[in-house]
């Protein structure tokens, strides 16, 4: 199945894109490609407990199940002041 990923903020600057494709087989989680893009990405490592993950709008968690033509984007902590 095709995901497209989108990278917001500093993540951009971080990976050096703003979005990517990856082909992952059926039944993977969001937790199993975000593993997959700290790989890719090792400078996304140190923020891995704190980047959220949504897909669609939706935040979700690691065992979210991910379907085909899904948009998962990729946040880092927001913060208020």
């Amino acid at each position: 199945m095709q995901i497209t990923i989108q990278f917001f903020s500093y993540l951009k600057e971080l990976t050096g894109c703003a979005q990517i494709s990856e082909t992952l087989a059926a039944g993977a989680t969001l937790g199993a490609l975000h593993d997959r893009l700290l790989a890719q990405f090792p400078r996304l490592a140190p923020m891995r407990k704190s980047t959220l993950l949504a897909v669609g709008v939706d935040y979700q968690a690691r065992d979210y199940v991910l379907q085909d033509g899904d948009e998962v984007s990729l946040f880092p902590p927001v913060q208020g002041g």
